[in-house]
């Protein structure tokens, strides 16, 4: 379960951990500049929080691990719209970057734990999204978020799907 503290503050859910470090820390750049643009991100951070249990139950995230699973139409559908929702919003954003909304956002954040999944076990996707996960894959702090993970001793069984 991810939790900030800063000083006297708890924050325990991630959306609003991304928005409390926006707010605090990015004088609010988390979510794109254009009111329509950030109103589609919003959309698209609560979507990712809320939605695509299938792929949460059938593809836990494990950094450490390339997983071949047999994806049922459920994980299917879920997956076809991350899939269609990336690329809508790079073809839509390209222009100002090569992140969802052009520019770095929360949206980035929340769909990071989904392009480790997809990077773990190798749905059919897009050209578009497969740049994209590179993408997310080469950041630096994605990178060494992985690093972290190879250090682990800790193995959770249920994790380990496939």
């Amino acid at each position: 379960v991810p939790v900030l503290i800063d000083g006297d503050i708890t924050v325990w859910d991630s959306l609003a951990i991304c928005e409390y470090i926006s707010e605090q820390h990015l004088n609010g750049r988390g979510y794109p500049d254009n009111i329509a643009a950030r109103a589609i991100c919003r959309s698209a951070c609560a979507e990712m929080h809320s939605s695509f249990m299938h792929i949460r139950e059938h593809m836990p995230m494990n950094c450490r691990a390339q997983r071949t699973i047999n994806f049922t139409e459920e994980m299917t559908v879920e997956i076809n719209r991350i899939d269609n929702l990336w690329q809508t919003l790079r073809h839509k954003y390209q222009q100002k970057g090569d992140w969802l909304f052009g520019e770095f956002s929360i949206a980035d954040c929340m769909f990071a734990p989904m392009a480790s999944r997809f990077t773990s076990y190798q749905p059919e996707l897009s050209a578009v999204s497969k740049k994209y996960i590179e993408n997310v894959m080469s950041h630096p702090q994605v990178k060494t978020w992985y690093q972290q993970s190879a250090a682990e001793t800790e193995v959770i069984q249920q994790e380990e799907v496939g």
